[in-house]
């Protein structure tokens, strides 16, 4: 490995302010990820040609894949920077930099943060929750049958990092797609014993605009995701429980 690193990153430090790249080089230390590296240039914000500027601005928490706050697009692709480890992104492009920029479907707020509200948004248009208040004591909830919580387990570990949403051709304000996320979480909502009291709301609102019909099956998605959740699989079961419901609705209106 060389004793430095190049890395290209694309900023913008208004929401509707210029785009511009900086190069920077940054000492090389086994086990880098893109975080540490980000790290290393706030700690001396200083580019290629020596010319001082001001350290990244990044959304970054928990460092180890849980949050989702990190997500960017690291050498062209929607990753995480706590998991995007420098070895291998140096492996996949040798002798060239390594390019950061912020995800391009969401409005940019400064350098790589970006303002993600539309999938919270877009979870609640889904009623992705448990309607459960929490203000007095219900007891013991419902039992779940094994073969149901290993179905629910996967789903439920979704850290909200729009890499899925980032990557699917469908999703953008034309079609107002909802996206993988959302969608997966309204399955594992409503087989929630609690949260199936919602599931026909659920199903009727992904039958609107933006809704399941709007899922062309790139399958992006699901080898973006950096958790490996079951997103087509989830698309897949939504859209027939979406059909079953129209149906019931049909007749019964």
């Amino acid at each position: 490995m060389p004793s430095t690193i190049q890395v290209e990153i694309k900023r913008q430090a208004t929401p509707n302010g210029p785009c511009t790249t900086e190069t920077f080089e940054v000492p090389y230390r086994p086990g880098m990820n893109i975080t540490s590296l980000l790290g290393e240039i706030a700690l001396n914000p200083v580019d290629v040609a020596g010319k001082p500027t001001s350290p990244v601005t990044y959304d970054s928490n928990c460092l180890e894949e849980i949050c989702g706050s990190c997500a960017m697009l690291i050498n062209g692709k929607a990753r995480m920077a706590c998991s995007a480890l420098v070895d291998k992104l140096q492996a996949e492009r040798p002798g060239q930099p390594i390019t950061l920029a912020p995800l391009s479907k969401f409005p940019v707020v400064r350098d790589l943060a970006v303002d993600r509200s539309v999938l919270f948004e877009n979870l609640k248009k889904v009623k992705a929750w448990v309607p459960i208040d929490g203000t007095y004591d219900l007891g013991a909830g419902p039992k779940q049958a094994p073969q149901i919580q290993e179905q629910r387990y996967p789903l439920s570990n979704c850290i909200s990092c729009c890499c899925c949403m980032e990557v699917c051709p469908q999703f953008n304000d034309v079609t107002n797609f909802v996206g993988a996320a959302p969608i997966a979480q309204a399955k594992l909502f409503n087989m929630d014993p609690s949260g199936a009291v919602l599931k026909e709301e659920r199903l009727r609102a992904l039958a609107g605009d933006g809704g399941i019909q709007e899922c062309g099956f790139a399958q992006n998605c699901v080898q973006a995701c950096p958790k490996e959740l079951p997103l087509t699989e989830a698309i897949s079961d939504m859209g027939r429980d979406v059909f079953i419901q129209q149906v019931k609705d049909f007749f019964t209106s």
